[in-house]
């Protein structure tokens, strides 16, 4: 996978500051809480692309917004999607015993325990955009966290895990398994880029050349991860593949094929960058990330 030295830098600088700020936000108790915080700290420190954080900071750096801010809703935009991948994983849902290389929350620790690791995430990520020290709006608080509430419930992220969990016992067609990935997948990405305009106070109606960029991705995101299930290296992984498929669920590779899917791919990756054509060298982070989406390995 080729990246570019600004998006390697920003990707490394990203993972470093939201795992400071994870170990800060996840000092271990010394009471009977401790396991839980263990189980939050093994699934959200030193792990993942930390993808969504970095399309908040990258947007917000179009608007000059303070880092600071945007780390904090960085912070909270990886809660969501840690908490997610514990719950994803438990024997209910994926039954996953393997997650970045290392055992899953519900294998290391316990059910119970990953259940509650994953509701604690999902709470601190609203406490976090709730807190004076986000912003020091109170309007642009509260657009924050109504925005990350849409991506993550029934009509964003849980709506698209239940459509994924109905996958296996319905047969869905391509505009079907579109929708449901635009908001399993899609809806975290494109809050993450919208957290960004709204810490640069840009209004809904100027937003719609970011939302474009952020769908296009989203779906070029998952349509790189069908490839990636039944094309990709375990071992990079870090989590087993190929489980698709076993379970009879219909993807953009079995509906397209491998060849026509990774043309989808590209074409929305560039339709994404072509979103940003109105920007100049300031949009060139956003637009690697398009890129990098493309040639991911894992």
């Amino acid at each position: 996978m080729t990246l570019t030295p600004a998006l390697s830098a920003a990707l490394a600088d990203t993972a470093r500051e939201i795992d400071a700020r994870f170990d800060a936000l996840l000092a271990v108790p010394d009471d009977p809480r401790a396991d839980l915080y263990r189980a939050m700290r093994h699934a959200a420190i030193d792990g993942g692309k930390r993808l969504r954080p970095l399309l908040v900071v990258a947007t917000a750096r179009l608007f000059n917004c303070d880092m600071d801010c945007a780390g904090r809703v960085a912070l909270a935009l990886e809660a969501i999607h840690v908490y997610s991948l514990i719950h994803d994983d438990l024997p209910a849902m994926d039954n996953d015993d393997m997650r970045r290389g290392r055992p899953t929350v519900h294998k290391q620790f316990d059910e119970a325990t990953a259940i509650l690791a994953g509701d604690c995430l999902h709470a601190l990520a609203f406490e976090v955009l709730a807190d004076p020290a986000t912003h020091p709006d109170p309007f642009v608080r509260a657009e924050l966290v109504l925005d990350l509430s849409r991506a993550a419930g029934p009509a964003g992220m849980a709506g698209g895990q239940m459509m994924d969990l109905e996958a296996e016992r319905a047969s869905f067609d391509l505009a079907t398994v579109t929708r449901l990935q635009a908001m399993k997948t899609g809806a975290l990405i494109l809050a993450a880029v919208e957290a960004g305009a709204i810490l640069g106070r840009i209004p809904p109606e100027g937003r719609t050349h970011l939302r474009g960029y952020a769908r296009d991705i989203g779906l070029a995101f998952q349509i790189v991860d069908d490839l990636l299930d039944v094309e990709g290296d375990e071992a990079l992984a870090g989590k087993k593949l190929r489980k698709d498929d076993g379970a009879g669920k219909e993807t953009f590779v079995s509906l397209l094929g491998v060849d026509a899917a990774r043309e989808r791919c590209r074409m929305l990756v560039d339709q994404a960058i072509a979103h940003l054509r109105s920007y100049g060298p300031e949009a060139d982070l956003l637009r690697d990330i398009a890129r990098f989406v493309l040639s991911r390995d894992h």
